[in-house]
């Protein structure tokens, strides 16, 4: 049998073996009165509701009884989903409260969160949660929970906090719409869970118990929602989303004269049943989109940018969860932005949700113009997903990703790029064992050879015990022009063209923890890892060889130290410090270096990180130190600076190199409705000075008005390059 045969029976075996727990339930009356959100709990929907309140430690351990009690109550009407919450609080002193500003950071913050899991698949779901101080966040939860969730989702929602200082609690309300939900109708029951973080008591708990090794948001430990009937959307389900924007730029490196630009656009949302949603937009603008963090990149290959703007991101994992974290056949950041600069889209849909509890669909398609830049035509980009729901939390997924080059009207059938791909994710029910198969086929015009890309991933996780192996290949002929596939692309700097090279990845990884009885220590342990690449000739062309020691302490704070081997191939001469010095010889490099941390406990008003890095590089030296600070001043104000410096020392013939990455930021809350963000990027790698500064008021719910100001200039001469400002009016109207 071969590799992937056994792998395969592997995978099938252990995704039988479902593990059986005993689901903890709540009940829920239907209130045919109004439920006022006031946080005072005076209505007869919670005098006669079931009351849970058995909540179990997460962390500093997951064996015992909380300490913060929790009592928690589910109700809901005809229109929404209520959930109140009374959090007792009987030790003195400040609530952790990170800000006021909405989809605030769960991890650095007291506050109460519920996950629910409407078509109980365990594997797609939302988070709704808010901090004692009335703050909201809400998110979507992807990939069953195990990578945390996505906060930048925006829907519209209620909620109210009341203080009860002499009675040691604070009580929340919740009414989650309908029309924010996806859920299936007629089923009455649904997975849900809640979780309280009390980091005065250095304390998170929940109700359905969590493996400390997991994420809380993991669904699958959730509970089971008995409704006592099933819920359905009433009367039409339809929001538009027009917007209007004023942009005054000055582009000062090409002499261009400074010019205003109005716009308009409309975003709507309608929901074809309640499960089942459509997005359109027409001429959309993305100016209050915070612009991306810098890093400093001393990689050969491009660096992965996340997508931040709203239209993309409702059911983005239907699309982006294909293939690896390197090898996605699918980015949306790839639409309306050519090499860093915005490309007009005129328009976009996308059919995206669930038929039914086992069958997920998704659709989308966008075209951008045509002209407005030099040497660019017009483009469509389309993608179609499908995902089918095995027994358990396994799924099988399907993707066709489709970008067709126009010239002007007309189609460009010599101008094309696609990809056709399966995926098969697997999950057992106890959340140890995870995994993924993928095999994906791209089609361009004379590139039909070696033109796949296939990979194994199975990770398997206790809380002692964590094992993972990962196999990838992409031949150099894959091609994902609406995807994000680095490590084929290598810059040959004596000609100045990027040559594709076939690679053939292994990474194994393995970890021990201890959970010493300890005062001091919550838990430690050793792990090994190693990312080794091949090219299409089975030649090593590049290892990372690690050993490394953990410690997080009882108060949030970590510490640990990691020893790393590194050989790099150099296939042509190239300058290793992307400054501009002497190119290094061809051939290969072996050399070691040491990395280790610190992150303080978290829950302090000032807190801190520093990361050093210290030995050989290539033929030289390097010296590495991040760091990092920042101040709350609760909770209205985090005054932040983040500083990374990189010192190359090379042999004789070469230039010593010194890059510097300064990033002071200022994150204010006036009130839960105002917010002001501005923020510096010192980069001597780009020579650029960027600054970002962000203005946002929510007059009504999802409604905002946005003043951003943009600038980047050299900071050697001073030298504006550009500096833009815009004014954006965003209005929520539902119909």
């Amino acid at each position: 049998m071969t590799r992937t045969g056994l792998l395969t029976v592997l995978l099938f075996f252990c995704n039988s073996l479902l593990h059986a727990q005993e689901l903890h339930s709540v009940s829920a009356k239907k209130s045919e009165q109004i439920i006022k959100i006031d946080g005072l709990l005076e209505d007869d929907a919670w005098k006669n509701a079931m009351i849970i309140s058995d909540f179990r430690q997460w962390f500093p351990f997951d064996s015992s009884m909380a300490k913060s009690k929790t009592e928690v109550m589910v109700a809901f009407d005809k229109d929404h989903l209520h959930i109140a919450a009374i959090c007792y609080d009987e030790l003195p002193g400040e609530h952790v409260i990170q800000s006021l500003k909405r989809d605030y950071d769960p991890l650095l913050s007291d506050g109460f969160y519920v996950y629910i899991d409407p078509f109980s698949d365990l594997t797609n779901g939302f988070v709704f949660g808010v901090n004692p101080h009335g703050a909201q966040m809400e998110g979507l939860i992807q990939y069953g929970g195990n990578m945390g969730i996505s906060t930048v989702w925006d829907n519209k929602w209620f909620s109210e906090v009341k203080q009860y200082h002499s009675e040691g609690k604070w009580i929340v309300e919740m009414a989650i719409p309908y029309k924010t939900l996806r859920f299936p109708e007629n089923i009455k029951e649904w997975r849900i869970n809640f979780a309280r973080y009390d980091f005065k008591r250095n304390e998170i708990s929940v109700w359905s118990g969590v493996p400390r090794n997991f994420s809380t948001s993991s669904l699958a430990f959730t509970g089971k929602l008995l409704l006592e009937e099933a819920p359905h959307k009433e009367g039409s389900n339809v929001s538009l989303i027009p917007y209007a924007i004023g942009t005054a730029t000055g582009n000062y490196q090409n002499q261009t004269a400074e010019k205003f630009r109005p716009n308009a656009g409309l975003d709507a949302k309608i929901a074809v049943n309640s499960s089942l949603n459509l997005d359109l937009t027409i001429n959309p603008d993305f100016a209050q989109v915070e612009v991306d963090r810098q890093v400093t990149n001393l990689s050969r290959f491009s660096l992965f940018f996340p997508e931040r703007r709203n239209f993309f991101l409702e059911n983005s994992d239907l699309f982006e969860r294909f293939g690896f974290r390197q090898i996605r056949p699918f980015f949306s950041r790839r639409i309306g932005l050519n090499n860093g600069e915005a490309v007009p889209i005129l328009f976009g849909a996308r059919l995206s949700g669930k038929i039914n509890r086992d069958w997920r669909i998704g659709a989308m398609t966008m075209q951008t113009e045509g002209g407005s830049q030099s040497g660019l035509e017009g483009q469509n980009y389309s993608v179609a997903a499908v995902t089918y729901q095995m027994k358990g939390r396994s799924n099988i997924s399907g993707i066709l990703v489709n970008r067709q080059g126009f010239i002007k009207q007309d189609m460009n059938f010599a101008d094309y790029n696609r990809i056709a791909g399966i995926d098969w994710n697997i999950a057992t029910m106890d959340n140890r064992l995870m995994g993924k198969i993928f095999m994906h086929h791209s089609f361009s015009p004379h590139k039909t050879e070696n033109a796949m890309a296939h990979a194994s991933w199975i990770h398997y996780e206790t809380p002692k015990l964590v094992l993972e192996w990962n196999h990838e290949y992409v031949g150099h002929n894959y091609s994902a022009d609406v995807g994000f596939v680095p490590r084929i692309d290598f810059f040959n700097p004596n000609n100045g063209q990027i040559e594709k090279r076939s690679y053939l990845r292994l990474e194994p990884y393995a970890a021990w923890n201890f959970y010493p009885k300890s005062t001091l220590i919550n838990k430690h342990g050793p792990s090994v890892y190693m990312s080794q690449y091949f090219d299409g000739t089975y030649l090593e062309n590049e290892r990372y060889l690690s050993a490394s020691y953990t410690v997080r302490f009882q108060n949030t704070a970590s510490t640990g130290i990691e020893l790393i081997n590194n050989y790099v191939l150099l296939y042509f001469d190239q300058d290793i410090t992307f400054s501009g010095n002497n190119a290094l010889d061809t051939g290969g490099y072996v050399y070691n270096h040491v990395r280790g941390f610190f992150n303080s406990d978290k829950r302090k008003l000032i807190t801190y990180t520093l990361n050093l890095d210290y030995g050989a590089y290539f033929s030289g030296k390097k010296t590495t130190a991040d760091a990092s600070v920042s101040w709350r001043k609760q909770p209205w104000g985090i005054f932040s600076l983040s500083a990374r410096y990189d010192r190359i020392d090379m042999p004789e013939g070469f230039q010593d190199v010194d890059l510097l990455l300064i990033s002071p930021r200022v994150d204010l809350s006036f009130t839960k409705s105002l917010f002001f963000t501005t923020f510096i990027q010192y980069n001597t790698q780009i020579e650029n000075v960027n600054i970002n500064s962000r203005l946002q008021w929510r007059f009504r719910p999802m409604s905002d008005l946005f003043i951003v100001y943009t600038e980047n200039y050299n900071p050697y001469n001073v030298a504006i390059k550009n500096r833009a400002l815009a004014v954006k009016l965003v209005w929520w109207i539902n119909v």
